[in-house]
């Protein structure tokens, strides 16, 4: 098996090589890329009615973010979805993602761009089989995006992902399969304590396990707290399906996962900003597992890479072309940025979104190949993402102003990261917190991202606090930290985890008041 992996890798490495060239001279490696988008953009009737007929037009292109973009890629004029006014491609499918003021952001795919995620993969994937750990049983689950009964629903005629490798064109996704650990139909469980059970089934009876492929690092850790609350359960299933031993170890008052998993190389979650916890908790139970981040990997487009060699994630420029903008609105190009400095991205990438505002911040943190490497700070905008679920400060502004909330004049949602859920901070309100809790969940649960993790247990069910003294603590624990008590400003979506003593007096000061 180790031979077949070495030549798996050789398969990859034309592609591998092609980048590494990419690397060394990132200006005209972007020059031709935005040459090739802006070909595509003037095809496309987006671009012939800005009037587009050469990349010297380009700052002519509007920089623009999804809101503007809905009507040319839902509109009632592309009913059938196939074709749509962005790019000259016909649409494969569409993937959905959340929206800044509501639940979802519909993201199509074309043939050029499911390359795009084709290449970075098979760079990754050549880079992990030269430099990272010995694979020897190549052993893989990959993650796939259970669909829970969302209340969200997909365009009509249209096709969304039915698991992570419909990212990849279809001769590596015929490679890929025997390697897959995965009970056939997974993806069609809609029930998430039946798609829990089964996913530990199927993690159980993978004995040679050597890489485990996820989004957020929550996702395996609820799959490893559901083994640990269910194994005798799980135990029963699994007499004469695994071995004595492996059902001795699943027996163990506390699983020792590392011995369960005994080949299990690699890890890949993301690791950085609010995941940073959960990846790092992964790290104590895996200590001899590579846990390595995904780096910036977002529906809209694959942006940069984690490679070994760079001790760093590397921009993917010979498919995506990158314009940053810093703190002034200044824009530079790749070849012109600042180590130390933080910028936000600005992509145009092959399926029909040019100069797309999405929201990451990203510091440039050193050189690799003359190329800068990028470090995922957060969003740009308030966004709150404790385990995936990405709520948005106009959503949840939203939802707020649809509850029975007319006697509060303080109103802030703040997530909780230990165990991860959300409290809603009032001042006074009518109805009594529990009442206000439910109607929340079941409001904020129009985000499919947040009720696929309320279904999954990723997130714990929110909680509300009313006191009228709620406001004063908060700004004295503020002005304690350092605030300015008039400069002190409450949003209605805060975007880092409470900190654990505030949390820890504000349930004190309630629980002294009832």
């Amino acid at each position: 098996m180790r031979q077949l992996i070495q030549l798996f890798g050789q398969l990859l490495a034309p592609t591998a090589q092609r980048f590494n060239r990419a690397l060394n001279n990132p200006r005209s490696t972007q020059e031709l890329v935005q040459q090739d988008i802006c070909d595509r953009l003037i095809q496309s009737e987006y671009g012939k009615s800005l009037g587009i007929q050469s990349v010297e037009d380009w700052q002519r292109v509007p920089i623009v973010d999804y809101d503007q973009l809905e009507p040319c890629i839902l509109g009632e004029q592309n009913s059938k979805r196939k074709r749509i006014p962005l790019t000259p491609e016909p649409i494969l499918f569409y993937e959905k993602t959340s929206g800044s003021s509501g639940a979802v952001k519909w993201i199509p795919y074309t043939r050029s761009l499911r390359k795009s995620f084709n290449q970075m993969f098979c760079v990754w994937a050549h880079d992990l089989i030269q430099n990272g750990p010995k694979f020897s049983t190549g052993k893989l689950y990959a993650c796939i995006s259970p669909q829970l009964n969302s209340p969200n629903s997909k365009p009509e005629n249209s096709l969304s992902l039915q698991d992570d490798l419909d990212y990849l064109d279809a001769w590596l996704r015929w490679l890929l399969r025997p390697w897959l650990v995965m009970p056939e139909k997974l993806e069609h469980l809609h029930n998430a304590q039946s798609f829990k059970h089964q996913l530990s089934l199927a993690l159980l009876q993978a004995e040679k396990l050597e890489i485990v492929s996820i989004w957020s690092p929550s996702f395996l850790q609820i799959h490893l707290n559901y083994i640990q609350e269910n194994k005798e359960l799980l135990r029963e299933e699994l007499q004469r399906k695994i071995s004595d031993e492996r059902l001795q170890i699943l027996a163990e008052p506390q699983i020792p996962w590392t011995q369960l998993w005994s080949n299990l190389k690699l890890i890949s979650c993301w690791d950085a900003a609010n995941a940073a916890d959960g990846a790092k908790g992964l790290r104590s139970q895996f200590p001899d597992v590579l846990v390595q981040g995904k780096g910036l990997l977002a529906t809209e487009a694959p942006m940069t890479i984690p490679l070994i060699e760079a001790n760093g994630y590397v921009p993917v420029l010979d498919e995506v072309f990158f314009e940053f903008e810093d703190d002034r609105g200044s824009l530079h190009g790749l070849h012109e940025l600042s180590i130390g400095q933080v910028y936000t991205i600005i992509l145009s990438q092959k399926g029909g979104l040019y100069r797309y505002r999405i929201g990451d911040r990203v510091l440039a943190i050193g050189m690799y190949r003359h190329t800068p490497c990028l470090e995922f700070l957060g969003r740009h905008e308030a966004i709150s993402d404790l385990v995936g679920e990405k709520l948005q400060e106009s959503f949840v502004r939203h939802i707020l102003d649809r509850l029975n909330l007319q006697e509060a004049s303080f109103k802030s949602l703040v997530p909780v990261a230990n165990p991860p859920h959300y409290i809603l901070l009032l001042d006074r309100a009518k109805e009594t917190p529990e009442i206000l809790a439910q109607h929340l969940d079941i409001a904020l649960s129009e985000s499919t991202q947040y009720h696929r993790a309320r279904l999954l247990d990723q997130l714990a069910p929110p909680q509300v606090f009313i006191s009228p003294k709620i406001p004063e603590l908060l700004a004295l624990y503020h002005v304690r930290s350092g605030s300015i008590w008039g400069g002190i400003k409450h949003p209605i979506l805060a975007t880092s985890p409470i900190n654990a003593a505030l949390f820890s007096e504000l349930k004190f000061r309630l629980q002294s008041n009832n």
